[in-house]
């Protein structure tokens, strides 16, 4: 469960990497933008990529995906 892993995320929409990073529990990556949806990346244990889902949230933007790499 403590595992450190690197996770890819998707969000609906645009996302500013800084002004998301200032107020974020964790620092993401960004890695993809465009006006439909940003890609970004963490690395991060389980409870590191829940607190950072409900942090994603609190902030209105809507999750499309989550994938861990292997």
């Amino acid at each position: 469960m403590h595992e450190i892993s690197i996770y890819h995320i998707e969000v609906k929409g645009l996302m500013d990497e800084d002004a998301f990073n200032a107020t974020s529990p964790l620092e993401v990556a960004e890695v993809q933008a465009d006006p439909a949806a940003t890609m970004f990346i963490i690395c991060t244990d389980q409870s590191g990529l829940i607190g950072l889902v409900r942090h994603l949230h609190r902030q209105g933007l809507v999750l499309l995906s989550v994938h861990r790499e292997r």
